[in-house]
């Protein structure tokens, strides 16, 4: 056998010991998608985020209060397969920097293996998952932490879009100015926002609302006012026109819409 053909039969006999090593291939890392769950109705589930809810080997949610299920795993659930992980992440109810930081990046952590190992993982999060969202924070956290880890966002509706379609009324129109409030700190941020917006949203209304209304009353607003309490839920309820209406006792998810300007009809 001459030199030449010795390498070649060498060269032959590495490729098929490579082709028959039992040497585990390094897994592709999964990807984070953050799905917008919509605001309580399953229907309003995007069909490509749908697609990738069933496609997803875990599914991760936040964990809802005293061993209930929460928002987001309770709009999903019916779409969920039995061999699907489910992980439900703890994110407090706090405003500590510190404490919310280390939920985050627990979180991160908990989400990581399965990621690590090829996996993909759906983080499912009522409404809108880039709207006053905890995947944001999952999110960056993440990548902080892993650099290497992927993200995708696939949105959903957020609920002033909801409560808007409701209603039966546009959010807004034309040139018409928009205000989202995610909470009220101080009065003094309703009252600048009304001063300058065409159409205001509180979102976290229920915590504050008899002080609203009574800004509203000043500012003759309560009849252009709404409130939706459980949008697109079946225990759905409207509010109109708050005039008679000082003391509602609402529950967490409910917003406030305020037309301040009253919207210009077509032909008008």
């Amino acid at each position: 056998m001459s030199d030449s053909e010795e390498t070649i039969a060498k060269d032959e006999l590495v490729t098929a010991a490579l082709a028959n090593s039992t040497e585990p291939a390094i897994a592709e890392i999964g990807t984070l998608y953050g799905i917008g769950a919509g605001t309580g109705d399953p229907e309003l589930l995007t069909l490509k985020g749908l697609r990738l809810l069933k496609q997803a080997s875990v599914v991760a949610f936040p964990a809802g209060v005293k061993g209930k299920l929460g928002m987001a795993e309770q709009i999903v659930a019916e779409w969920l397969q039995p061999h699907q992980v489910r992980l439900a992440l703890n994110f407090p109810y706090v405003q500590d920097t510190d404490t919310l930081t280390q939920a985050w990046q627990q979180a991160a952590k908990s989400v990581w293996p399965y990621l690590q190992q090829g996996q993909d993982v759906a983080f499912v999060s009522e409404g809108d998952v880039s709207f006053f969202s905890t995947f944001t924070y999952l999110a960056q956290s993440l990548q902080h932490l892993y650099p290497e880890a992927k993200v995708q966002t696939i949105p959903g509706i957020c609920s002033p879009l909801a409560a808007a379609a409701t209603l039966g009324i546009p959010l807004t129109m034309q040139a018409q100015r928009l205000v989202v409030l995610p909470a009220l700190y101080h009065v003094s941020e309703l009252e600048t926002a009304l001063q300058w917006a065409d159409v205001v949203v509180l979102m976290k209304v229920s915590s504050v609302y008899e002080q609203v209304w009574a800004i509203l009353q000043q500012q003759q607003l309560l009849n252009r006012s709404y409130v939706v309490e459980r949008a697109t839920l079946p225990e759905q309820v409207i509010y109109a026109n708050l005039s008679d209406r000082p003391n509602l006792q609402l529950s967490y998810f409910s917003l406030l819409i305020v037309q301040v300007t009253a919207p210009s009809l077509v032909g008008s």
